[in-house]
């Protein structure tokens, strides 16, 4: 169980337990009426379902802060249905469901290590690093004499995500990924 937080300590980015699961205050707005106790309106959003809603609080109203933990983590295989991890200190594994994996799953390959965020010891977040190496399985080859610059093309990476890359960068090479953007940084020489 958390400590406990009073409403005059919410602002954004705090987590909180609600009905025993984990939300964050993704907006805060504070109010002070003429008369009467001071407002305190949160959007919420449940870190488990992304489900998001709007409540107000008033300044006697107290709540459980989450009880969140991140580990350390190495990315062994996933089944299709569930991801399955390695914690990278103890050697003990956890099953993730697949809808608690989201987008991280365009970066995943085996043996990756990343940050896990646990709810009372269940998970249900990835952090991936900032920036993956993946290889190309599939680009078709630039045309030549399409050299404006800027130009790109679409490659599918060996995860299955398909990127935009530059004409230059041709299928089985290694490029870097940045995991926030989804984005083509750079080749990486072989």
């Amino acid at each position: 169980m958390g400590s406990v937080l009073t409403a005059g300590e919410l602002r954004k980015g705090t987590k909180l337990e609600i009905d025993g699961e984990p939300y964050l205050i993704v907006d805060f707005e504070f109010s002070k009426p003429g008369k009467g106790q001071a407002l305190y309106r949160c959007r919420l959003k449940n870190m488990i379902t992304g489900i998001q809603f709007d409540r107000t609080y008033r300044s006697g109203d107290k709540f459980n802060s989450a009880d969140l933990e991140e580990q350390q983590m190495q990315f062994l295989y996933s089944d299709g249905e569930t991801y399955h991890l390695m914690n990278t200190s103890s050697y003990e594994q956890i099953e993730m469901p697949a809808a608690g994996v989201g987008d991280a799953t365009n970066f995943l390959t085996e043996n990756l290590n990343v940050d896990v965020l646990l709810f009372q010891g269940r998970p249900i977040g990835i952090t991936l690093p900032n920036f993956v190496e993946l290889k190309i399985v599939k680009s078709d080859p630039g045309i030549k004499g399409d050299t404006a610059s800027g130009a790109t093309k679409p490659a599918t990476l060996e995860t299955g995500y398909v990127i935009q890359v530059p004409l230059f960068v041709e299928e089985g090479e290694v490029v870097r990924i940045d995991t926030r953007t989804g984005a083509y940084v750079e080749r990486v020489k072989g």
